[in-house]
């Protein structure tokens, strides 16, 4: 097995609740790796602590993901998998009604943006529907969430989740991370 190697890094200050998350890109021969931590207090009020990483292929296409910690008073170890036939499964179990999605999207994280970013590789002017595989900590499931991206300009993309009536405009590294998610995530310098 190749050794990773570091490409990008970022560090987060989350908005509106205390908390923070660090990540790093990674290569290792044909494999993207997403390797994080995100510590924070919940709207709901419960404090978290998770790790995370998501292993992709040379074209940015999700091969499996993990997150393991605590959220409140319970402990989080999942594991997510998506398989060569565009199957997902859940801790073993599989979710059928994801075929279509090729991104798995861990919403408490702006990390994850990043590989729908640089799979759909817009122009500007460019739009793109985005579904993706979901972690839904809350209740422990994967469900598809609806996104999509127009890039604006060379750093800014508009992006929509309907889902949580959300819609602002991203600014992004030239690396492809989100550096300002407005309202929830803010990149330190």
């Amino acid at each position: 097995m190749r050794r990773m190697q570091t490409v990008a890094s970022m560090l987060w200050r989350r908005l509106g609740t205390p908390g923070h998350d660090v990540c790093r890109l990674e290569r290792a021969g044909e494999h993207w790796q997403i390797d994080g931590a995100a510590v924070f207090r919940g709207e709901d009020g419960r404090a978290a602590q998770l790790h995370y990483r998501v292993r992709c292929d040379r074209a940015w296409h999700t091969q499996w993901g993990t997150v393991r910690g605590w959220l409140g008073g319970e402990a989080i170890d999942l594991s997510i998998v998506h398989d060569a036939h565009g199957g997902w499964k859940l801790n073993d179990t599989p979710v059928p009604e994801l075929g279509h999605c090729v991104d798995l999207d861990m919403g408490f994280t702006p990390a994850t943006n990043l590989l729908q970013l640089r799979r759909l590789h817009l122009a500007p002017g460019e739009a793109s529907d985005a579904p993706v595989a979901w972690i839904d900590l809350d209740n422990g499931s994967l469900a598809e969430l609806h996104q999509r991206y127009e890039r604006r300009s060379e750093s800014g993309y508009w992006y929509t989740a309907p889902r949580f009536d959300y819609a602002a405009m991203l600014e992004v590294t030239g690396d492809g991370f989100v550096r300002s998610y407005p309202k929830l995530w803010e990149a330190e310098t």
